[in-house]
């Protein structure tokens, strides 16, 4: 069950909900967040929750049978809107474009690719100054001096930025230069990454695990969530088969299943999900009709020249294109 406390509650009768929590059998986990004052009882006996949720203090109580249970839909009904900053929304009600390379690789190109995005009102540019590699002999990123030089030319253009954060020691070095943190498929259950982004009180993209489950991604979500930061969206990325066409299967299938589960937003990464340029676009307008808040994909002004992942990578003609598309698309959605 989840216990929404109200503002301002005093030490004692939070102790006392506490108390009569545990007299029922279960055990009171404690959540603070940007957006408000929980308790999380974990348990399994049944009771009349009016018992809990007509003492002092609480605001309202949900019964929730999830094993996720901040990010289940089940108690907040109303999805979950991110407001990053300068009117930027991602959530339901709009539809978010994400843009911009796989890798950071120079001054010259940050700049090429915001005229791009700021040419087509695309408000939020992604790339990698951190890069997790199959090949340790692969192009790792220009790291933090080059987050830096990504942040001032994005601010410079009102251009928000993601990119991904690797390992915890990261998280404090990155946070003035990030507006969301990514966290990557191959660190989607690095729990110790996932408590310190709750912490981080900075927006965070969860991309689903290469060979991942939804259980296992929502869980994932209420790591961050429950150690204080309820603003995450999740990611479809695609996931490993043995199909060997394209490089991974992209799951669309997820986006409903997902949107009916979590007041979570739902985005989706057709680049990294059929890892080839000539079937994106495709791909990105199959996910706005799934009934995706946001598309996160990649461009580059010279794909065949970039640093990494060159071959899933749309030019900037393809990717105009794409955008227009993309909120034709939307416009239709929303018609039904």
């Amino acid at each position: 069950m989840i216990i929404q406390l109200q503002q301002g509650i005093s030490s004692d009768v939070k102790e006392n909900i506490l108390q009569e929590i545990k007299k029922v059998g279960f055990k009171g986990n404690e959540v603070k967040t940007q957006g408000g004052h929980y308790i999380v009882g974990i348990g399994k006996k049944d009771f009349d929750i009016r018992t809990i949720g007509q003492l002092n203090g609480v605001a309202d109580i949900h019964r929730v049978s999830d094993e996720y249970k901040l990010i289940s839909r089940k108690w907040r009904v109303e999805p979950t809107r991110i407001d990053i900053g300068d009117g930027v929304v991602i959530g339901e009600g709009s539809f978010s474009i994400m843009a911009g390379p796989c890798s950071i690789e120079s001054e010259q190109q940050i700049q090429l690719v915001v005229d791009h995005l700021k040419a087509n009102d695309v408000k939020i540019m992604r790339g990698g100054v951190f890069k997790p590699r199959s090949s340790p002999y692969a192009f790792r990123g220009l790291g933090l001096e080059g987050l830096q030089m990504f942040y001032r030319i994005c601010r410079e253009n009102g251009i928000k930025i993601i990119t991904e954060v690797m390992q915890v020691s990261q998280i404090k070095e990155m946070i003035d230069y990030v507006d969301v943190f990514q966290v990557g498929a191959r660190n989607s259950q690095n729990f110790n990454l996932l408590d310190s982004l709750g912490e981080a009180q900075k927006p965070v993209l969860l991309k689903r695990g290469i060979s991942g489950t939804l259980e296992e991604l929502l869980q994932a979500a209420e790591y961050i969530f429950s150690n204080g930061n309820e603003k995450i969206m999740l990611c479809e990325r695609g996931i490993r088969s043995y199909e060997n066409a394209y490089r991974n299967v992209l799951d669309l299938n997820a986006v409903p299943v997902l949107k009916a589960k979590t007041h979570l937003p739902v985005i989706v990464d057709p680049s990294h999900g059929i890892g080839l340029r000539a079937y994106v676009e495709e791909m990105s307008l199959a996910a706005v009709m799934a009934g995706a808040d946001g598309v996160i994909y990649e461009t580059h002004q010279k794909p065949e020249e970039a640093f990494s992942d060159g071959q899933q990578t749309l030019n900037f003609q393809e990717s105009e294109r794409l955008v227009k598309r993309m909120r034709q698309t939307y416009q239709l959605r929303e018609s039904f």
